[in-house]
């Protein structure tokens, strides 16, 4: 696919400070979201560090727009790609250490199936529910991600953050205002690790609840499609899977975007969508819903970019 004219201007006209990692122009995106759809990166960033991103984002124009990439696994990539600098937190950033008997700290790039792993290796109680969320550590503190029944609010003590000005800051639980999927981080800032604190427990009922967890993520979701996850927010007192399966959506289709026939509440590329249809159809269910029932899903997946 040709890039975009807006964004090649971008790339050639925008001067970027060094780094120590690595920084690639015009990047292709659509391999590293579970969509496998979207246009590419003006800029991706791999940084070394936090020093490096900090160094980094102190010196970067400030009009130039910032974005932190996980494991994409709820996001659509619109398929005129992403105007400014994505930053996508690689190795370096995906480790998990145990501080004490409770304690654990976690690299922002940490799936939430190492975390719960180490957890229980740890004798640390708690955290089972993050075997089921797929994603990464950084998403989790961003959006107050969460699960059977438990979400990030219940288990962080802090985060470490790199704002967009550069600085490094530490926020406490209480400074990120947490509600039903949502924090109050400002676009830019970036997290790069987070102490989660769990409860002592016996690793063997430890990992009897991961099994438990992930039977039931087997049994009610399409695990081995190309998917965003969880589509829409539930609603106060609804479960949006059911909103859409009850406007008739079920299994409906836009090109190649399908609403999943196992689990309403997730989107399907079927093979050969585009983040165009994926959004199209996200947007009819929406209108269907609220047709049907007078609600108004709101999107839990996060779609970033320009359209074609």
């Amino acid at each position: 696919m040709d890039e975009p004219v807006g964004l090649a201007l971008l790339t050639r006209t925008h001067a970027l400070p060094a780094v120590r990692g690595v920084l690639k122009p015009a990047a292709s995106l659509a391999p590293l979201v579970w969509f496998k759809t979207g246009g590419p990166a003006q800029w991706l960033f791999e940084p070394q560090d936090a020093d490096d991103l900090s160094d980094f984002l102190a010196q970067l124009d400030p009009d130039m727009p910032v974005m932190a990439l996980g494991l994409g696994s709820n996001l659509i990539v619109r398929d005129g790609g992403v105007p400014g600098v994505v930053v996508r937190l690689g190795k370096p950033f995906a480790k998990v250490e145990r501080q004490d008997e409770t304690t654990l700290v976690c690299g922002a790039g940490a799936s939430g199936i190492l975390v719960s792993s180490t957890a229980r290796d740890a004798g640390i109680a708690g955290l089972e529910f993050l075997r089921s969320i797929p994603g990464t550590v950084g998403g989790f503190v961003r959006m107050n991600g969460g699960a059977y029944g438990r979400e990030t609010a219940d288990i962080l003590l802090e985060c470490e953050l790199v704002l967009r000005s550069g600085e490094q800051v530490t926020l406490l639980n209480r400074d990120l205002a947490y509600s039903y999927r949502h924090s109050n981080l400002t676009d830019g800032a970036i997290v790069v690790s987070a102490t989660f604190r769990g409860h002592p427990g016996a690793s063997a009922a430890i990992q009897a609840e991961m099994d438990r967890i992930a039977a039931a993520r087997e049994e009610s979701q399409p695990l081995r499609s190309k998917t965003g996850g969880s589509t829409f927010k539930n609603p106060d007192g609804h479960k949006a899977w059911q909103l859409v399966d009850e406007a008739g959506c079920r299994g409906l289709q836009i090109g190649g975007a399908q609403v999943s026939e196992k689990h309403t509440n997730f989107l399907l590329n079927t093979g050969g969508a585009t983040s165009t249809d994926i959004e199209a159809l996200g947007e009819e269910v929406r209108r269907r819903v609220r047709e049907k029932s007078g609600i108004d899903l709101e999107w839990e997946i996060q779609r970033v970019g320009m359209a074609q």
